[in-house]
């Protein structure tokens, strides 16, 4: 038994199977990686080099690809450094930096896709008064708000996860750190605040979960009393692809999550885990650029 000032690094759960079955998981995410950082660092570029995208939803999109960005990069190049060296260890320091930025990083991402939500039903709802509700200096405060909140959530966790005594061992069993498998190493009572804390992020995510369909429920009323087929395929347009990433991230997440323990194991949590946390950052550049013709359009002329 050992508490969480003897402990000088983790164990991480490796991917099982043979070493060429550890090298084939490497040149996975390997590709999995590349693919996600070239085609969020495309959306990026093409956004900041063509001044008509400089709109709000462009904006706000420009912000989801840096956070996916992030996101896949705090938990994938460690696990395929862990699987070509063949080892399992993340130091301390790395453990607590992983929870910190994944936390971070998921909680701004669904901070950001209730606000771009709330962009779309301003824009097809409200168009009238659309530049006054979404100016610039409006969708800068947005964002940093969202940054910030997903800072402030990420601290609190990550200090009071970290801050708890830890006496059951140092395996964590997944593929990167996180918390609630920290939680599963503590000896004290005192976790319970930590879960209570969680209860109460859950009902802020159920609320902004909650504005998301509001907002869609008035986006297709409002789209469906549209006449000419033509606008309402153009209003659906823009609105199918954050549909899509809402969707694929919150489905993801509560197969995480919502799961029965029942049927939890080590293989089929690491398997849902790589869906919710490696899948989304590079299967979203992919929707929005196969759905959106600006951004086509921009994207063939940035790369011809």
């Amino acid at each position: 038994m050992s508490n969480s000032s003897s402990i000088t690094h983790f164990l991480l759960l490796p991917f099982p199977g043979t070493r060429q079955l550890q090298l084939l998981h490497f040149c996975l995410f390997l590709a999995i990686y590349l693919a996600a950082l070239l085609g969020n660092g495309l959306i990026i570029t093409t956004i900041a080099w063509d001044h008509h995208l400089h709109t709000p939803m462009y904006f706000f999109l420009l912000n989801l690809a840096l956070l996916d960005m992030g996101s896949i990069s705090i938990t994938v190049p460690k696990s395929m450094a862990n699987s070509l060296g063949n080892t399992r260890d993340i130091s301390y320091t790395g453990c607590a930096a992983q929870v910190f930025f994944v936390f971070f990083l998921l909680t701004a991402e669904f901070s950001l896709l209730t606000t771009m939500s709330y962009d779309r039903y301003v824009a097809i709802c409200r168009p009238l008064p659309y530049e006054t509700l979404l100016g610039s200096r409006v969708c800068l405060h947005m964002a940093a708000a969202v940054w910030a909140c997903g800072f402030l959530y990420a601290l609190l966790h990550t200090a009071n996860t970290f801050s708890l005594p830890l006496c059951q061992g140092n395996v964590v069993d997944h593929f990167f750190c996180e918390m609630p498998q920290i939680l599963k190493l503590s000896c004290s009572t005192s976790y319970l605040r930590e879960v209570w804390l969680i209860l109460v992020s859950s009902c802020l995510f159920f609320v902004c979960f909650v504005l998301i369909v509001v907002s869609y429920v008035q986006i297709f009323r409002a789209v469906l009393r549209i006449p000419s087929q033509q606008g309402r395929h153009k209003a659906f347009a823009t609105c199918l692809p954050h549909l899509a990433v809402v969707s694929l991230f919150i489905t993801t997440g509560s197969i995480a999550y919502l799961k029965p323990f029942s049927i939890s194991s080590p293989s089929l949590d690491m398997v849902v885990s790589v869906l919710y946390s490696v899948v989304p950052p590079a299967v979203n550049p992919l929707i929005y650029s196969l759905r959106n013709q600006e951004l086509k359009a921009a994207l063939s002329q940035l790369v011809p």
